[in-house]
């Protein structure tokens, strides 16, 4: 005998909040089943079965779930706002803005439900005012929580991404700090470079002294000479470990870090390169001394720096990425900044290949520019070729930063977020208050339209008679008829319908016809009574 599974209990406890959501909706049409109409007793049974639909596809079918309800309350009510279905419309008009991404499907929707909605009242009722009271229901019992729940939404994201990025946060400081000791222990394995290379000099100078010491026999010269080959090739293995110890932005200085900018353009001259250099002292021309002084005479300590690192950049660039091509650098010292252009023309044509280039030269050039106080700006030229120019400081001090760092890709998304929270919370406050205002403005410019449409003429008045059918007296009273009586007008008969129409726009009479059996079985003027 197969034995009986027992049901799963993740599943049971995955469909409790959808049961209890159930239970909740089809309370309040539970408390109105005593409805006279058996039209509308029959909508509000299957209500039941379609709640319980709606609550099925709230998640997959967003915009399917709150269009149930909203046909169901159509059905008990042209005018929307119903008793049985008011809870299962805010209800779940909030968790479709919960579960949409896209708002543009559910925009489409209640204009599509406004457009349909409007003229039906105006054919179902036969009066001027209920389209009036089914768009006030349709915005403040759908639309409102559907924004409610689109800022819900929002701000559930905004939650999400500010854990995401606290995490993100996290683990960037961790791997700062972890650059931040190996950079450290670089420096250390540095300071540790020069003393040990200054002591392992030392040996082989005193080494070599001895090799060369009269007074020593053969062997102990050999052994001295040993010795200081010795010294020289553990020198030399320093240097490389301390090369590879060095991370990817730092490089083994190559040259002596006084080099001047003269140095620089003799050697790449020497290469093989075109290199023109023009110095101009605006200084000295305007104090009125010879022209012909250097502009980059005393400069600060991280000016210099800055200024040969961005030449010997720019140098490396064009011969690298415009072989061939002529190099012009211009320096200019002028109202205490030193401007410094470096161009290339257009890399002569040939097969020479593209070189392969890691992207980060002039990042670090702007950079170490930035850290001296100064702007680098660089880009093509209107003839081909590749321009950079630097604007450095002339006077020591304090390092001024440039401009204000750009925000991390975290920070930008966070931002992004916020900002999308904000305007969410700002539409969900501005659209229905918005919306209510165009339609006070639209009720008022159509209570001055409409008043002549429900106006009864006096002759076809006199031309209903008792007993005549209903629909024998559609055709000679107006289509549409006042919403309500005039006040203090009393109650018609048991099994009576009546229907009330102007006597004049600007009366408060009204002409009254009451119907019994598609009938008319009474006719009469009322006026409104003061209480």
């Amino acid at each position: 005998m197969t034995p009986r599974r027992r049901p799963d209990a993740r599943r049971l406890r995955a469909l409790l909040p959808g049961f209890a959501l159930w239970l909740t909706l089809c309370t309040p049409p539970a408390w109105t089943l005593d409805a006279p109409s058996g039209l509308q007793r029959w909508a509000t049974l299957a209500g039941f079965p379609l709640l319980g639909l709606s609550v099925l596809l709230r998640r997959s079918w967003p915009l399917v779930s709150v269009a149930i309800p909203l046909a169901t309350s159509l059905v008990l009510s042209v005018q929307l706002f119903t008793a049985a279905y008011c809870l299962a419309l805010a209800v779940l008009g909030y968790l479709a803005g919960v579960r949409m991404v896209r708002a543009r499907p559910a925009l489409w929707f209640f204009a599509g439900i406004a457009a349909a909605g409007v003229p039906l009242c105006a054919v179902v009722s036969r009066s001027l005012w209920p389209w009036f009271n089914f768009l006030m229901a349709l915005l403040l019992n759908v639309v409102l929580p559907w924004l409610l729940g689109r800022y819900r939404r929002q701000y559930g994201e905004l939650v999400r991404t500010g854990w995401q990025l606290a995490e993100r946060m996290e683990l960037e400081q961790q791997a700062v700090a972890d650059r931040t000791r190996l950079r450290e222990r670089a420096r250390i394995a540095g300071d540790m470079h020069d003393s040990l290379g200054h002591d392992l000099a030392l040996l082989a100078l005193r080494a070599g002294a001895l090799e060369v010491d009269p007074g020593l026999d053969a062997d102990r010269r050999a052994a001295a000479g040993e010795l200081r080959e010795a010294a020289g090739a553990a020198t030399e293995r320093l240097r490389e470990i301390i090369g590879v110890l060095r991370t990817d932005d730092e490089s083994a200085p190559r040259v002596p870090a006084d080099e001047s900018v003269e140095r620089l353009v003799e050697r790449a001259r020497a290469s093989g390169m075109t290199v023109t250099l023009e110095r101009v002292d605006e200084e000295a021309r305007g104090s009125g001394e010879a022209p012909g002084g250097d502009p980059v005479a005393a400069l600060p300590p991280m000016t210099g720096h800055a200024l040969h690192r961005v030449v010997q950049e720019c140098l490396t660039n064009a011969a690298k990425h415009a072989p061939g091509a002529a190099v012009h650098l211009r320096l200019v010292r002028a109202a205490g900044q030193l401007h410094l252009t470096v161009a290339n023309g257009p890399r002569p044509a040939g097969p020479a290949p593209d070189p392969v280039s890691g992207g980060s030269g002039l990042v670090g050039l702007d950079e170490r520019v930035r850290l001296a106080g100064g702007t680098l700006h660089s880009g093509r030229t209107p003839v081909g070729g590749f321009a950079v120019t630097a604007r450095l400081p002339l006077t020591g001090g304090p390092v001024t930063q440039a401009g204000a760092p750009e925000p991390t890709a975290a920070a930008r998304k966070l931002a992004q977020a916020r900002r999308q929270v904000r305007r969410r919370l700002r539409q969900t406050v501005a659209v229905p208050l918005a919306a209510t205002a165009a339609l006070l403005l639209l009720m008022a410019v159509f209570a001055l339209v409409s008043s002549p449409w429900t106006v009864l003429e006096r002759a076809d008045y006199d031309r209903l008679r008792i007993g005549m059918p209903r629909a024998q007296v559609a055709d000679v009273v107006p289509f549409f008829s006042l919403d309500s009586p005039p006040d203090g007008t009393p109650p018609p008969p048991h099994g009576w319908s009546c229907a009330y129409y102007s006597v004049h726009p600007d009366t408060v009479s009204a002409y009254e016809l009451c119907f019994a059996d598609d009938r008319l079985v009474g006719r009469g003027v009322v006026h409104r009574r003061d209480r």
